[in-house]
């Protein structure tokens, strides 16, 4: 492939709405002193809010992962680090109350950074009243699933400012793992004052949230598809962050993303389908496998997708491994549970999840075609009709597309019709339940099998489905609590929560593990493409001659 010459400037052509380029300098150092430092990137999918208590999809996690910091950051080889915390907390002997210091760090409005900017996030994310899909991932902190069951007040959540500049968090049980969740997005603080002026309208609008980590964003209006990040001059670390801006423009069409990387427009795009293939032996080419995962979801106050047999049967009749070849074709790997490869070991035998696991309801037409039956009998039904939910990036219609014929093919007199939206639309419908199937991705936060378990707790606020389990409920409520510190008894419980969540009651039709396949132009240094949590960080670039 011929070698691409790239600009700081670029043509509009009839997408990008994005500030000029001019001038920049590196704060740091001569080397790149002299190379203006500004990238252009694109995203798949639109914004959808600002607001790390109520975000539910990458995109929006990605945006408020590059203006925002919690108590810990990712370091260059993803893991955690201290980022406004000023030490490691002093942590009683019984395990559970750690007391962070803060260190001097500032709002982009000017605000001083306080630990009661993180009490008010919290208790955002737990308040029942504001409905956060990430509510249950607060219940490492006391008393916390009481509230948002409506049991108990907000001010009784383990969440104290003890004064200014110190916050003491109280937990429900000792856990090993505090440092890497506290990176993830529902653990980020807000400015107090300006959140609570800012009422129902803060994040819906670049203007309307302020920033304390390495970007600021602007020209984002809530629903248009750019935007851009700019360097705070605010942030406590901003004599490390090179970046002066990243113009972000969301390309849903894979051939839009790779002709601008070609043309010199964008310098990191990523790919699908045959895209990747191509590009394979680029020397912009770069993979790696990710602990995402496609799936379908169902919606189980529905009829005919309240049925088990009917789900069991979707699950089996899906070719998986054709999907990741043909569709995909980026790396992906076929998926059957929910626990990805290669993202947990068991801590005594150090065996994967997925390997000790194995896989539920793996491609079988024959046995997806008895379920099929029994549905249908079960339903009083010999015909179905179902639709298929999906966002309108052309990864996801044509994922659609192929579960469409695999489902039609494989299940006779069933018929799927596709419904195509722009992302924002799909997370409303299926959060307000207007929906048969869905195809969504999904990545965790931090490496714990929990992370993913816990989405389907009844009162999960990322459980669309509406799956109610006692017995899963008591499981997950037993993970995190009194085999907390039992390491293997809480594996072997894990194991067995996914087990009945996606063999016994097929919840959700898993599909494949994704991989990110992207082209980044050789100038940008330092590109931080995360396996976990939020996609990309650019904290760390910078761009070279």
């Amino acid at each position: 492939m011929k070698k691409k010459l790239r600009v700081t400037s670029f043509l509009m052509m009839g997408i990008f709405m994005l500030a000029a380029c001019g001038n920049g300098e590196s704060s740091t150092g001569s080397d790149t002193a002299e190379v203006p430092q500004k990238m252009v990137a694109t995203a798949t999918g639109e914004l959808a809010t600002l607001d790390s208590a109520l975000y539910s999809d990458v995109t929006s996690s990605d945006a408020i992962g590059q203006i925002f910091e919690g108590l810990y950051r990712i370091d260059g080889k993803n893991n955690p680090e201290l980022g406004l915390a000023e030490s490691e907390p002093d942590v009683s002997e019984d395990g559970k109350t750690y007391t962070f210091k803060l260190r001097e760090a500032v709002w982009s409005n000017g605000d001083a950074v306080t630990a009661e900017d993180f009490v008010y996030a919290f208790q955002k994310v737990v308040n029942p009243e504001n409905g956060s899909p990430s509510s249950n991932q607060m219940d490492i902190f006391k008393n916390a699933a009481a509230i948002r069951n409506g049991e108990m007040d907000l001010e009784e959540l383990g969440v104290k400012a003890i004064d200014e500049k110190t916050l003491e968090l109280t937990l429900e049980n000792p856990i090993t793992y505090l440092s890497k969740l506290l990176t993830g997005t529902p653990f980020f603080p807000q400015n107090k004052s300006f959140a609570v002026d800012q009422g129902q309208q803060y994040g819906t609008h670049s203007d309307k949230v302020v920033a304390n980590g390495p970007f600021t964003i602007s020209k984002w209006n809530g629903t248009n598809l750019n935007w851009t990040f700019t360097k705070n001059p605010e942030y406590w670390d901003a004599e490390n962050v090179k970046l002066e801006q990243i113009d972000v423009q969301v390309i849903k069409e894979t051939s839009t993303g790779v002709n601008l990387f070609d043309s010199g427009d964008v310098q990191y795009t990523t790919l699908a389908n045959e895209y990747a293939k191509q590009y394979q032996d680029s020397p912009d080419y770069h993979d790696q496998l990710k602990f995402l995962y496609g799936y379908v979801s169902y919606n189980e106050k529905r009829e005919t997708t309240g049925n088990v047999h009917l789900r069991r049967a979707l699950s089996l009749a899906v070719d998986k491994e054709v999907f990741t070849n043909t569709v995909l074709n980026d790396g992906s790997q076929p998926l059957n549970g929910i626990i990805p490869a290669g993202y947990a070991s068991n801590p005594e035998t150090d065996e994967d999840f997925r390997a000790e696991n194995g896989d539920f309801l793996a491609y079988d037409v024959e046995a997806a075609q008895a379920e099929w039956e029994t549905a249908k009998k079960e339903l009083g039904q010999t015909e179905i009709q179902l639709e298929l939910l999906t966002s309108d990036t052309e990864a996801s219609k044509k994922t659609g597309e192929f579960l469409q014929a695999q489902f039609e093919q494989n299940l006779p007199g069933l018929s799927i019709s596709l419904r195509n939206v722009p992302l924002k639309n799909r997370l409303n419908l299926t959060e307000q339940g207007e929906f048969d199937m869905a195809f969504s991705t999904w990545t965790p936060d931090y490496e714990d099998p929990i992370n993913f378990l816990e989405i389907y707790q009844s009162t999960g606020g990322l459980n669309t489905s509406g799956y109610v389990s006692e017995a899963y409920d008591q499981g997950i409520n037993e993970v995190k609590s009194t085999l907390a510190i039992d390491p293997l008894k809480r594996w072997e419980k894990m194991l067995e929560l996914e087990k009945l969540l996606i063999e016994q009651d097929a919840v959700i039709t898993p599909i494949y593990q994704g991989a990110q396949a992207y082209l980044l132009a050789p100038e940008v240094k330092d590109l931080l493409v995360l396996p976990l949590g939020r996609t990309v960080s650019y904290r760390l670039v910078s761009i070279e001659e």
